[in-house]
This record gives C-alpha cells, sequence and structure tokens, in this order.
C-alpha cells in the first residue's frame, strides 16, 4: 500500500513536519495512532476545520488510527494562536453538547466504529483534576520561558498583553499529547499550520519525559489567491451545519470560487483521484465551469449527502438558467418588509440595512428584470401585490422570495 504521506504531499496538505524522515518511514511500516484537536467554541465544525478533517481521513483509510481531541479543558482558558483578544470562557455543559454536534459532522468523512475505528476523546477529563503545583513540577520544569516567548502564538498577543492564564495554554496542549501518547500510544499530532509551536511543544515533552519518538505535522490553510482564508460568506463563517449555511449556499460558495483555486480545492476538499483533478481543471476558458460544478457538488455531498447535494445543484441550475424555476433556492420573508434594503437583510444578503444600501447604490441589486439604485427603494406595487419575486444580487445570486 501506498505511504499515506506520499498521499498527503501529492494532494498538497504538508505545510511543516519534524523528524521528517523516521516519521515517513514509521507511517509506511506500522498503523499509527494520531491526533487532531478540536477547539469546541460552537456547536458545528466550519470551514477552517476542514482540512484537518480530510487528512484525518485519508490517514484512517491508509490504516491509521484517528483521535479527534475536543479541547473541553483547554477551551475553558482559551487558544491565543492566531487572536490578537482573549476567548470568552464556556461552560461544561456547552461544551458537552459542541462536542456531540462536531462528531455528528465527523462521522461523514471518519469511522468511529470498525478498524482503525475513530475516538473521541476531551482533555478535560485530565486537565480539570489537575493539581497545579504537582503540574508544574513535572510538566512546567520542561518548558524554558525564554524559548516560549518567540512563539509566534505569543509574539502576536505581546503587544496588547498576553494573560498568564493564556500563557499556560501551550504546556496544556503539551500535556495533552504526553497524556494520550500514555494513555493510546498517540505518536502524531495534525493541525493548522498556526498550531505549529504549540504542537512541537508536545512531541518535544514527550521525547524528554518518555524518551520516545513523537512526531508533528501542520496543514497548509486554505487561502484566497489574495492570501486571505478562505471560508466568509455574506452571513459570516461558512459552516458545516445546514442551519448555518444551507447546502444551497455551501454549493455555491465553492462554484464560485476563484478558477486558479479549483484544482487546490479539488486536491484538499475531495477524494477525487489526482488524474481526474488535473483532466477537469487543464483548461483556462469557460470550460472550468464544469470543474468547478463537479467541485461544488463532491464537498456538497461529503458534509450533507449526496442527496442534499443534488437537491442544491438542482437548484443552482434553476436559478442561473438551464434548470426548473421550481428548484429555485426560496426565502419566505414577512409581506410588510418592503424597503429593499430590508429585504436583502431578511434573506441573509447583506449584514446590515447600510450594507444592503451600498449594494443597491453600486448598482447590484434587481427585483426581477428592473435593477433598482435607489438605497431607500421600496418594492414595486405589482411585485406585492404578486406576493413573489426573484432577487437578483449581482451575477451570482438568485432567489425566490415569497412575502408571508
Amino acid at each position: 500500500m501506498k505511504n499515506v504521506f506520499d498521499v498527503l504531499k501529492e494532494r498538497g496538505f504538508i505545510k511543516q513536519t519534524v523528524f521528517e524522515e523516521e516519521l515517513y518511514e514509521l507511517l509506511g511500516k506500522q498503523s499509527v495512532p494520531f491526533y487532531v484537536g478540536f477547539d469546541p467554541t460552537a456547536d458545528s465544525l466550519h470551514i477552517g476545520h476542514y482540512i484537518p478533517i480530510m487528512a484525518m481521513a485519508w490517514m484512517q483509510r491508509y490504516g491509521h488510527k484517528p483521535v479527534a481531541l475536543i479541547g473541553g479543558g483547554t477551551a475553558m482558558i482559551g487558544d491565543p494562536s492566531g487572536r490578537s483578544d482573549m476567548r470568552s470562557m464556556m461552560t461544561k455543559e456547552t461544551i458537552a453538547h459542541n462536542c456531540n454536534c462536531f462528531k455528528s459532522q465527523m462521522g461523514r468523512f471518519i469511522r468511529f466504529e470498525g478498524e482503525n475505528n475513530a475516538i473521541m476523546v476531551n482533555n478535560g477529563d485530565w486537565l480539570l483534576n489537575l493539581n497545579y503545583v504537582d503540574f508544574l513540577r513535572d510538566i512546567g520544569v520542561h518548558f524554558s520561558v525564554n524559548k516560549m516567548l518567540t512563539a509566534e502564538c505569543f509574539k502576536t498577543r505581546m503587544e496588547k498583553g498576553l494573560s498568564f492564564l493564556e500563557f499556560n495554554y501551550m504546556l496544556m496542549q503539551g500535556y495533552d499529547f504526553l497524556k494520550l501518547y500514555q494513555d493510546y500510544g498517540v505518536q502524531l499530532q495534525l493541525g493548522g499550520d498556526d498550531q505549529w509551536s504549540n504542537m512541537l511543544a508536545g512531541a518535544n515533552l514527550i521525547r524528554k519525559k518518555e524518551s520516545k519518538p513523537a512526531y508533528a505535522m501542520t496543514f497548509t490553510l486554505l487561502l484566497t489567491s489574495e492570501g486571505k482564508k478562505m471560508g466568509k460568506t455574506a452571513k459570516g463563517a461558512l459552516w458545516l451545519d445546514e442551519n448555518k449555511t444551507t447546502p444551497y449556499e455551501f454549493y455555491q460558495y465553492f462554484r464560485n470560487v476563484e478558477d486558479v483555486k479549483v484544482e487546490e480545492c479539488m486536491r484538499l476538499l475531495t477524494f477525487m483521484e489526482m488524474d481526474e483533478i488535473k483532466e477537469l481543471t487543464k483548461y483556462n476558458d469557460e470550460r472550468m465551469n464544469l470543474a468547478k460544478e463537479r467541485l461544488a457538488f463532491e464537498v456538497t455531498k461529503l458534509v450533507h449527502g449526496e442527496e442534499k447535494a443534488l437537491s442544491a445543484q438542482k437548484q443552482a441550475k434553476a436559478a442561473f438558467g438551464g434548470g426548473d424555476a421550481g428548484d429555485m433556492p426560496t426565502a419566505e420573508i414577512d409581506a410588510t418588509t418592503t424597503l429593499l434594503a430590508d429585504v436583502l437583510v431578511a434573506v441573509g444578503q447583506a449584514k446590515s440595512k447600510g450594507e444592503a444600501k451600498r449594494l443597491i447604490e453600486g448598482g447590484g441589486v434587481s427585483v426581477n428584470d428592473t435593477k433598482i439604485v435607489d438605497p431607500f427603494g421600496t418594492l414595486p406595487k405589482d411585485v406585492v401585490n404578486s406576493k413573489e419575486f426573484v432577487l437578483h444580487k449581482g451575477k451570482k445570486v438568485h432567489i425566490k422570495v415569497v412575502l408571508k
């Protein structure tokens, strides 16, 4: 069987590793328990979690055992990585609810039963009962403050102030790795590249405490051609929960990605064969639209299932022509909502009335076939009387709106 390291590298997952030659050999000769950490600060995963979950799926397919670590303990403090402010603290009940939601969503990608079955563990089980003095004597002694302060996750917080509470985060994440090594034989941590310093801390702790090898591997982030994180919509984050981001919205996001990002998204976000990906994305003309449709369908199918992916595909075709108009995405709003700016907010196509007015002034909004340019414009009387119309926002958003 092919070494999973080669698969991950070929598809563009790997950003950084440590002791790469040793890790490559290990992954090629035995089943390796590995873990990925998830911060349960919401009741749904989002597109930022997608790449690590896909990596878990590939690892499991090649015989390795996934451990999904939910940060029930660390979430009660907050990870400073990639943030300029302090995270809010959460209750145990909220964290438990979020954990259950995560497991349900992950189940579409990885198996929690059968051979090399994935398991989900909560670091609150060991962190919340720690004796602080014992922890400092046993774990803290292996950490250099001078070295910790050079870590990117801390340097970015030094300007605004880094609390001692958050300074403990690296020690706790390192201890997580040690605990998972001791309890489950975990030898490898996977995660986003912004976690590199914390992951190295854990691998080094195992090597110091247990005199055993441990490894870390980070993945590339999904970025636009401008270097910004992908996954932002008019409503905010691109969620894996259909109640937060509908399958149609999810489908449309990937249907509308930049041409230059289609191949990368296929490699990272689908199980499509590399030869097929290269064949579909070798064009620089309108044929890329077929590749985008395939990308959108495959990703939506993985997250929401084939039935909902097919429905989203039908809705998209109806909205853009070539399909049944009855399949067009539909939104119901109160019949008293006649100010167009309010309509845009009500159907989720603007975050605020101010944003809606700017969209209208920019000439990007039409009702049926009539462009509206007055930011204080209202729905025409015939539209109100008909109780339904098609709202167009730019060239990519077309929604059937029903007045109730």
